[in-house]
């Protein structure tokens, strides 16, 4: 279970909810699409050619699980270093066609970003309601959890930390019995309260689903519960985020035959 893992899991959650939600790969690796099953062979791309302004909306595939998904694309490390330069010089690449997908009523967005700070993460982060910090249960995380509860996960300075202020973390492949993997969630939930939004235990049924191509999505003991719960507890602070932001509330799905993308 990975940070992309959860973002595939909590878009399709979403959806089967009722909601409209887009899911927007902004990682390299171009892994989201097959979580949500698309097959490998899918050219379709969005952030690949960001340089070029690709029209978001022709650029959305629907996939089986009900989310609408914009892939990073194909590529290799030549094309993530030119995406990444092109978004240090022109935010605004990003920016601006993330701020048209937050003016669709109802709409939710869930964005799997590069690990760690990036230029990608940096266009974004002012347009997020929720910032979610995927850490592992082990001992490097023990030096992480403060920077997040000093909201300063993100860097120095004021703007940092109004954006880290919106952090929230989840303790992944928690183990219980293992005295480390105990310590890390005690500390978790004493140094960050409320914003400690919950656990996913390890669970080898995450690692065989994927293996089969299939999702988690009716709460199967384990993983697949903690999944539910941590989706339910996103959607409670959607509900409460500030205007403006990512998520409108939970207006109606946009009628039929808006032009969303192809399908």
């Amino acid at each position: 279970m990975g940070k992309t893992t959860l973002a595939a899991h909590v878009a399709a959650l979403l959806a089967r909810a009722g909601l409209p939600v887009v899911a927007l790969d902004l990682d390299p690796q171009n892994a989201l699409r097959l979580h949500l099953g698309l097959p490998l062979w899918e050219p379709a791309a969005f952030t690949a050619h960001i340089a070029q302004r690709p029209n978001w909306r022709e650029c959305l595939v629907q996939t089986e699980s009900g989310v609408r998904v914009l892939p990073f694309g194909p590529g290799d490390a030549v094309r993530a270093m030119g995406v990444a330069q092109a978004l240090t010089t022109s935010p605004e690449l990003l920016a601006e066609p993330l701020r048209e997908m937050l003016a669709v009523p109802g709409l939710v967005v869930i964005v799997d970003s590069p690990p760690g700070p990036n230029p990608a993460l940096a266009a974004i982060s002012a347009l997020t309601d929720i910032l979610v910090m995927v850490l592992l249960a082990d001992a490097g995380s023990a030096a992480v959890i403060p920077q997040i509860a000093s909201n300063r996960i993100l860097g120095r300075g004021t703007l940092a930390a109004r954006v880290g202020e919106r952090a929230v973390m989840v303790l992944n492949q928690v183990e219980n019995g293992n005295p480390l993997s105990e310590a890390v969630l005690d500390m978790a939930q004493n140094a960050l309260g409320p914003r400690f939004l919950g656990v996913v235990c390890r669970d080898l049924g995450v690692a065989e689903a994927l293996a089969d191509r299939r999702m988690l999505l009716e709460g199967e003991p384990g993983a697949g519960e903690d999944l539910l719960v941590l989706t339910e507890a996103l959607a409670k602070r959607l509900r409460t985020a500030a205007p403006g932001h990512g998520a409108p509330g939970y207006g109606a799905a946009p009628p039929n035959g808006t032009p969303w993308g192809r399908a």
